[in-house]
């Protein structure tokens, strides 16, 4: 079965995404790019043997009715655009951060229920072989409970990068770190995790000339009661990215930067637990998949021609935008939140830094 796809948005994220269509190339039919940007657009479509293109989002929907858009733009321009896409049939794929607030995701929400079509956010970390592996295990019980967290993105990114037009503001960017570098990592680990049901957390702007963050930390309290700690930096030279996570009968983590496979995993037991049937069981994975935007996409067109909600839509989308807003909150009040405090009655679900109903930056 083959699937037409149009992309929208031709900047430098661009790439990972033609990556993944071409390496797809057998079940796809990339119809269309589009982009503002004229020139920029012109050389994209020229190097990728894309033939229609367009600088108007509206007339590649009427010309061209594609069954998925890709949609790489600045995160503020993702609401209007995902709402566009729907109207006119189309499900979506879109980078994060998918939108600024849960105001947002739910008027989407609402949308894609009208139309009957899926608007998915790119989170690809959950799609390689080691990552879905451990979700198995986990949820078979093999490790026991999960009892200890530790999620840290660690990366640098200078002012030159906040100098754009676009990062390093509330508006535009809809948050610092915790919303455009770390939100892969917390996404995976809150979906290993399990439900959260308490964050506490502080952020800071140390070193940039910018709006928001440039580094959140927080706690934070799982419903089963396991506790966790996740550091979200723009600040640090060293870059990594490190996911630890304790089970009652064994340790695995993640090491990497931007994407990982099965080397950058390990899994321990201590002699003093050690077991052979958990082992065997760490031990059965075989397959290596890289987790990267091509193995999302492969998943999410199966998801496709089955009919059926890809993974990472829904409520599985919202657990992170809620987390994210639950986080903002509690730094900005120093007290901690809970899961489903936040409704349509408090600032914070209108914005990650509370101030579309108040007029003021209370982060």
């Amino acid at each position: 079965m083959r699937h037409k796809i149009a992309l929208v948005g031709a900047g430098a994220s661009v790439n990972n995404h033609l990556a993944a269509l071409k390496a797809l190339d057998d079940r796809i039919d990339l119809v269309a790019a589009v982009d503002v940007h004229a020139e920029r657009l012109r050389a994209v479509c020229e190097e990728n043997a894309i033939a229609h293109c367009y600088t108007s989002l509206t007339e590649m929907l009427e010309a061209e009715s594609p069954e998925l858009v890709i949609l790489v733009t600045p995160p503020a321009t993702h609401k209007s655009l995902i709402l566009e896409c729907l109207e006119a049939g189309a499900s979506v794929w879109c980078e994060k951060p998918l939108v600024a607030s849960l105001a947002d995701f739910d008027a989407i929400d609402a949308a894609e229920r009208r139309a009957g079509r899926y608007v998915s956010t790119v989170f690809q970390w959950r799609f390689g072989s080691a990552s879905k592996h451990l979700k198995n295990l986990i949820e078979r019980g093999v490790l026991g409970r999960p009892l200890v967290g530790v999620c840290n993105t660690l990366w640098y990114r200078d002012q030159m990068y906040y100098n754009s037009p676009w990062h390093g503001k509330w508006q535009t960017a809809t948050g610092g770190p915790t919303m455009t570098l770390g939100i892969h990592l917390m996404d995976l680990f809150l979906w290993l995790m399990g439900d959260w049901d308490e964050v506490q957390a502080m952020t800071g702007t140390l070193d940039r000339a910018i709006e928001v963050e440039d580094i959140s930390t927080v706690l934070v309290r799982f419903a089963g009661g396991a506790l966790g700690t996740i550091i979200n930096s723009a600040l640090s030279p060293r870059q990594e990215s490190m996911m630890r996570l304790d089970f009652q009968r064994a340790t695995v983590e993640v090491i990497t930067l931007y994407r990982h496979n099965n080397q950058n995993w390990r899994f321990t037991q201590p002699p003093a637990i050690e077991n052979a049937e958990v082992s065997a069981a760490w031990n059965e994975l075989v397959e290596n998949v890289a987790g990267n935007h091509e193995a999302q996409l492969r998943d999410l067109l199966d998801s496709l021609e089955r009919g059926e909600r890809p993974l990472v839509s829904g409520a599985e989308a919202r657990r992170i935008l809620e987390f994210t807003a639950s986080l903002y909150k509690a730094a900005a009040t120093r007290q901690p939140v809970k899961r489903g405090e936040i409704t349509p009655d408090d600032p914070f679900y209108f914005s990650m830094n509370g101030a579309a109903i108040t007029g003021e930056m209370t982060v």
